[in-house]
């Protein structure tokens, strides 16, 4: 019950969605339009620095992870396209077209299955 709780207080921002997807935001835009266009599972790349990572997360990150698993992609690229309106980087603008739905839904899943499905 106290995890429900924990859970019912904690929501996530523009800034936690972007923290998410920082691993994007890295890659220089001409390469992040063909890994949309190819839909590439970017996170089986990274699987095992995930695993890793995942141990140091704490209680509230956790929930926030699984808060933007939770959310419908095309709310996430609402998120996306403000976030880029923001702060004019290039990637976000890419991840928030239609067209990169699918590729996002691919590494979002992933990320499901590696996190919380191991």
């Amino acid at each position: 019950m106290e995890s429900n709780n924990l859970q019912d207080n904690i929501k996530f921002s523009e800034e936690d969605v972007i923290d998410l997807l920082d691993i994007f935001t890295k890659v220089p835009s001409i390469i992040l339009k063909g890994i949309v266009a190819g839909r590439s599972n970017i996170v089986k790349s990274f699987e095992t620095q995930i695993l890793e990572y995942k141990s140091q997360l704490s209680p509230e990150e956790i929930i926030k992870i699984k808060l933007v698993l939770e959310t419908p992609v095309s709310e996430l690229q609402k998120i996306l396209y403000n976030s880029y309106k923001k702060t004019g980087k290039k990637q976000l603008k890419i991840l928030s077209e239609s067209k990169a739905e699918p590729f996002i839904e691919k590494n979002l899943d992933q990320l499901e299955k590696i996190l919380f499905k191991n």
